[in-house]
């Protein structure tokens, strides 16, 4: 039982803005739509060095400012085939070089929404249930046996390693939907 007083009200509100500016930093430097990389197809990965270790500690860093659950290189400028994502309660993971080795027949549709794509969520069918392989960033082999949303974060995040997203997984009348959304809008009086 929390003990409200005034002091932790004005507490509660500094902090409340900091993480806003948090997250509206992480989002600065998260690429969006429509920069031409997130439609670039991602490049393996042959070196676990500390450069690729520094990579996967700032995704994980701009994830959890920007209030995500998964980042893929790509949305970060980066054409490397990893990504990180939050596997329900567990601390954030890296996968390297994933594969999804095995996905359920059994598929849902649900709204996604994206870091790179802001203000908009669409419908998009996934498996239920994946098994995804790669590595870590240290090199260590992993394996993912997921469902439900942890299984359709890592679906979208590999999606944004081959230039995917969810505007192309979504029906005709969500993208045109979303499309009128993400289009920059004209400031009035600008042109006179």
């Amino acid at each position: 039982m929390a003990d409200e007083t005034e002091s932790g009200q004005v507490e509660k509100e500094q902090v409340d803005p900091e993480r806003e500016a948090r997250r509206r930093l992480a989002l600065a430097q998260i690429r969006q739509y429509p920069d031409p990389v997130l439609r670039m197809k991602a490049r393996e990965i042959d070196a676990h060095d500390d450069d690729l270790r520094r990579l996967v500690e700032r995704m994980t860093r701009l994830m959890q400012d920007a209030s995500g659950v998964g980042l893929a290189a790509t949305q970060v400028g980066i054409l490397r085939r990893v990504f990180v994502f939050q596997p329900g309660e567990a601390d954030p993971a890296a996968i390297v070089n994933p594969q999804i080795v095995k996905r359920s027949d059994e598929v849902e549709t649900d709204d996604e929404g994206c870091l790179s794509l802001q203000g908009v969520q669409v419908p998009v069918e996934r498996s239920l249930t994946v098994t995804i392989e790669g590595t870590d960033e240290t090199g260590a082999p992993v394996s993912y046996a997921l469902e439900e949303l942890p299984a359709r974060v890592v679906q979208h995040e590999f999606d944004h390693l081959d230039g995917v997203l969810i505007l192309d997984r979504t029906t005709d009348e969500a993208r045109r939907e979303a499309l009128a959304k993400l289009r920059p809008q004209p400031i009035l009086g600008a042109l006179g």
